[in-house]
């Protein structure tokens, strides 16, 4: 009985640490969002669960005025790096920039990321279809896979969605791609309407 006792026990060891090298990823995301929520407001607390939302299936964030932008952007290779919360709290980006509170909006966007403004350079946080901070710095991604043809715009992207459920749009000033980034990885999609659905459905 001791031995099974102890090969019970050693088994039950390493497969918690196996189970710590698989998941890591998510686990530094709930820590931070543990981390990141103020715990006396209960409320707040509640809004980082999805399955709490009083208003299931509903997207209040305007998807299509944030692609509206994006493809006027591309037309014109004016960079841009949207950032938009889902359930992680990002205060811990959001106070290296500019806050703001400002309803999303077409002409918004594209003025912000406008290549004379004082606001392009950096990323835009997107909350509850509000940008709630400009200029963010956000942190650089290392992953060595990630090709030399994308810029700095690109790593922030990735690193912003390796460490929190963010969801990231990228304009590139060079080629006027439009790249959607999740969970750290590139997310290909055939068309602007295909990209549509897909965030809609990720917002849900």
């Amino acid at each position: 009985m001791k031995m099974i006792s102890s090969m019970v026990g050693g088994f039950m060891q390493v497969g918690l640490i196996a189970l710590i090298i698989v998941f890591q990823q998510e686990i530094r995301k709930f820590l931070l969002m543990i981390g990141s929520t103020n715990f006396s407001n209960k409320r707040n607390f509640i809004k980082h669960f999805k399955f709490l939302k009083q208003e299931a299936g509903s997207i209040s964030t305007d998807v299509d005025s944030i692609l509206g932008a994006c493809d006027k952007m591309s037309s014109s290779k004016t960079g841009a790096l949207l950032i938009i919360s889902r359930t992680n709290s990002l205060d811990f980006v959001k106070s290296s920039g500019d806050k703001m509170h400002i309803e999303i909006s077409q002409p918004i966007i594209e003025s912000i990321f406008y290549k004379n403004s004082p606001l392009h350079d950096g990323a835009a946080i997107i909350e509850n279809n509000y940008i709630v901070a400009t200029r963010v710095i956000l942190p650089v991604s290392n992953e060595r896979n990630i090709p030399l043809r994308f810029g700095l715009r690109h790593r922030a992207a990735v690193g912003i969605t390796e460490k929190t459920d963010a969801l990231a749009l990228v304009v590139s000033e060079e080629t006027g791609s439009i790249t959607y980034i999740k969970n750290g990885e590139f997310t290909l999609y055939k068309d602007l309407n295909e990209l549509s659905n897909m965030l809609k459905e990720d917002l849900l």
